[in-house]
């Protein structure tokens, strides 16, 4: 049972991964039929698309995380990257599309499992009192012999 418990954050980590790049490349290359959103969704994502710029940053970003997560390099990072996206996604089903809230969720408890998995690399982020780190300053050979 331990040998599989092992395994469960590198394939949450993979799937995530996977999940990220297959949908942002899709962004660009349109493999994957998109449905016709009606109303507000529609309206919602029509404006992003108008913005010229908002549909290439969010599909980059997905495939950047989803290749950082793929190759297991910076998760912490990848994972502080998408959080913000994910949570667009997951409002924005839940506000126009309640029906299709099913994937965002299983994304959704991914992200968070991970996130629970690299708990203590977050541990200096959610410090309360952090204080900055002071920089050492190198003294000049010349002036610490006086």
């Amino acid at each position: 049972m331990q040998n599989v418990l092992r395994h469960i954050p590198t394939a949450a980590r993979l799937f995530l991964g996977l999940a990220f790049l297959v949908f942002g490349l899709n962004g660009f290359f349109n493999f994957i039929p998109m449905p016709e959103h009606a109303g507000g969704a529609g309206a919602f994502l029509g404006a992003l698309g108008a913005a010229g710029y908002m549909f290439p940053l969010i599909k980059g970003t997905e495939v950047v995380v989803g290749l950082m997560l793929l190759s297991n390099r910076a998760v912490p990072l990848a994972l502080t990257i998408l959080a913000p996206v994910m949570v667009n996604i997951v409002l924005f089903h839940a506000a126009f599309e309640p029906a299709s809230l099913g994937m965002p969720i299983v994304l959704l408890s991914a992200q968070l499992y991970l996130a629970w998995a690299y708990r203590e690399t977050f541990a200096g982020v959610l410090s309360v009192r952090a204080e900055p780190t002071t920089p050492h300053v190198a003294t000049p050979r010349h002036l610490a012999s006086t």
